[in-house]
């Protein structure tokens, strides 16, 4: 008999869990950042920062133990806590508390826990951070005062009066900032706090643009200071001196035989016998196409050297990113034996820490591979360092970095953003290099929809970052993520003008916007079109500030796109030169000026070649941005609309800055992220 024939029922496909990225996410995203180590190695304090129910930001101290083995805990509630120092004996965190908005004072708390208690009593106006002394007796605080007219005791009298908002009687070009906004004529001053009674003491205030940096001397009898005393600071960054404090007596030292140009976060080493400071030699800012170095004098006699100008490193070559603060600033270290210095260094879209002997001598990487590192401070004896990593798949979390020798191992300590991205679908990313038409090489990143099926075709989309001089790289980038996860091929590179792959590719684009970038991006524009999984006539162009300028530039050079978004865009180089709060002096970055010499910045302008623009294009733009200012964005848009180009302005208010997409209002940032789905769903 034949053998019967067995039923087989087929399972149900296993449903997975996992869902799309969306614009909500931003609000259960956890940010961390600022990693503090304690002097023994023990503990790591952080700051650990999300979207609160008020469409604010909470921000809070928290701790966890270095031996992994005990969760991280909250160390302060108030939801607008920051900058968490341990003192030197480690007894003591003192940190900047927020919690009387418009008067942030300096907390100190028992390392243990306790009740904070406010150290500081400043009147109305801004802290901007402070350090310890070495002996734990005082710490050196950087305030700045509100401006009399501009306080809430006036602002109340006026409204009481049915009185208008004050005129700004401005006699100094140096009175705005992006982010921080109008200060008039104050300017941050250093203090001294006693920690005993918290009483301060103005101890310098000749710094004219308070945009100065310092670090104590080993034996707490001293301060350097890296200042510009100039009348002209602000197109002089040459001017800029180390000069040493003495606390009790408050005579200034300049220290001798250092070469004229821009000269940061000074730092004492722990033997007392050298300073660090990041700069260079020459009339170029610390912001430049030049790499920023690490240099070493003696504190008297001077004659800094440079450490690392037999590399081609810099030290302000800044990975962006939508899920973390960008600072564009220097970070780096004394080891506790003053025979080593680390570095963060930012090289190839990765951000590594790197050695480095004072003498120049033996510079290696300590960490590698595809990571975005952060580096806070080393222990006591510099064995462990407190950390912060995230890759393209993972935001940033808190680890500790076991220095060795020759590489640092590290260790995870925080956990809090897995439970979130194991229900989304992350997508993958790879990393392409291309030839351009003039044998340049450029890095490429491709960021696969969710779902990917490579027998299909897609539309995609081009981002373009801001800068220039600054880098794409393997962090965490919620607003690609996004756009895969509403199936869209994502492409971001690092043209000519991005920092990362050397001075001569960041030079290559000097004064000179719109030449080797485009080809450069014309070589990525074809490398789009001519991957097998693009659709060509569904690709999409975006970028913001410089990444607004090049979108602008390419609308007006080529129709391959079909749909465009501009965001706190560069439009008009004549315009922007007297509207931005960064002044660029005469024949300086930019050849000419802007008024009688206009010719340069006009020939780099892409609204000179706006008129040949018909892509679709949507205008993201802040009215309280002072860097790009709002009249470059509505000159694209009023162009557009005469020219009959599908066009909208999305104009956000005066309380958002030119940094919204990464540090906006929570509604807000969701709003644009809506707005940026919308118009690619409509035009791709």
């Amino acid at each position: 008999m034949p053998a019967t024939k067995k039923k087989i029922t087929k399972r149900p496909a296993r449903r997975s869990n996992q869902r799309p990225f969306t614009p909500e996410d931003l609000q259960k995203f956890i940010f961390l950042g600022d990693p503090q180590i304690s002097p023994d190695g023990s503990r790591i304090l952080f700051t650990r920062k999300h979207a609160g129910e008020k469409n604010e930001y909470a921000t809070n101290l928290w701790m966890v133990e270095t031996s992994d083995k005990v969760k991280p805990r909250q160390f302060t509630s108030s939801g607008q806590d920051g900058h968490g120092r341990f003192s030197p004996d480690g007894s003591t965190i003192a940190f900047i508390s927020r919690r009387v908005k418009t008067r942030p004072q300096v907390f100190t708390m028992p390392a243990s826990g306790g009740e904070a208690i406010a150290l500081t009593d400043f009147p109305e106006g801004t802290l901007s951070g402070f350090k310890w002394s070495p002996d734990g007796a005082s710490l050196a605080v950087m305030f700045r005062e509100q401006d009399p007219d501009w306080t809430e005791a006036a602002k109340k009298d006026r409204k009481e009066k049915g009185l208008q908002d004050p005129p700004r009687v401005l006699d100094d070009w140096w009175y705005r900032l992006d982010g921080d906004g109008y200060f008039n004529a104050q300017r941050f001053h250093l203090y001294l706090v006693d920690l005993a009674t918290g009483k301060h003491r103005k101890v310098y205030a000749k710094d004219n643009l308070g945009m100065f940096t310092f670090d104590f001397a080993p034996d707490s009898k001293q301060l350097v200071i890296a200042t510009n005393r100039s009348k002209k600071a602000l197109i002089a960054p040459e001017k800029t001196e180390l000069l040493r404090l003495n606390i009790k007596t408050g005579k200034l030292t300049p220290i001798p035989n250092l070469p004229d140009g821009p000269k940061d976060s000074p730092k004492w080493s722990p033997d007392g016998k050298y300073i660090a400071y990041a700069g260079r030699a020459g009339n170029e800012d610390i912001y430049s196409v030049e790499n920023l170095e690490l240099f070493v004098c003696d504190p008297r006699k001077g004659g800094a050297k440079s450490v690392t100008k037999n590399t081609d490193y810099c030290l302000l070559a800044v990975a962006l990113s939508d899920t973390a603060e960008v600072a564009f600033g220097p970070i780096f270290q004394w080891r506790s034996d003053s025979k080593r210095l680390l570095v963060k260094l930012g090289w190839h879209g990765e951000t590594h820490i790197a050695s480095v002997s004072p003498s120049g001598r033996n510079f290696e990487f300590l960490t590698s591979g595809g990571f975005d590192h952060d580096m806070g401070n080393c222990a006591r004896d510099s064995k462990s360092i407190a950390m912060t990593r995230s890759t393209t798949s993972s935001l940033s979390e808190v680890l500790v970095g076991a220095i060795g020798a020759n590489s640092i191992r590290t260790t995870q300590l925080t956990n809090f953003n897995a439970p979130l991205l194991k229900l989304r679908t992350v997508a993958k990313v790879k990393s392409n290099w291309i030839k351009t038409s003039q044998g340049t090489k450029v890095q490429v990143w491709t960021m696969l929809p969710a779902g990917f099926n490579p027998k299909r075709k897609y539309p995609a989309i081009l981002e373009i970052h801001g800068g220039p001089h600054a880098q794409y790289g393997v962090g965490f980038f919620h607003e690609f993520q996004m756009l895969a996860s509403a199936g869209y091929i994502v492409m971001y590179s690092n043209p000519r003008g991005s920092k990362g792959y050397g001075q001569a590719h960041t030079a290559a684009i000097k004064g000179d916007w719109g030449t080797a970038d485009w080809t450069d991006m014309q070589a990525v524009i074809d490398f789009m079109r001519e991957h097998p999984n693009v659709n060509p006539r569904k690709m999409g162009v975006m970028g913001g500030s410089y990444g607004g300028y090049m979108t602008n530039w390419i609308i007006g050079h080529t129709r391959e796109f079909a749909g465009a978004i501009t965001d706190r865009c560069v439009s008009n180089m004549v315009s922007m030169g007297g509207s931005s709060d960064w002044l660029e002096k005469e024949d300086g970055y930019f050849p000419g000026n802007f008024w009688d010499r206009p010719e340069p910045r006009w020939k780099q302008s892409p609204i000179r070649f706006i008129g040949n623009a018909r892509t679709p294009t949507l205008i993201i733009h802040s009215e309280g941005d002072l860097r790009c200012n709002i009249e470059q964005s509505e000159q694209v848009f009023v162009a557009l609309k005469l020219l009959g180009v599908p066009t909208r302005f999305v104009r956000y208010p005066r309380s958002t800055s030119h940094g919204m997409s990464r540090s906006g209002p929570p509604d807000m940032r969701l709003h644009r992220l809506h707005q940026i789905l919308e118009w690619w769903k409509k035009y791709l």
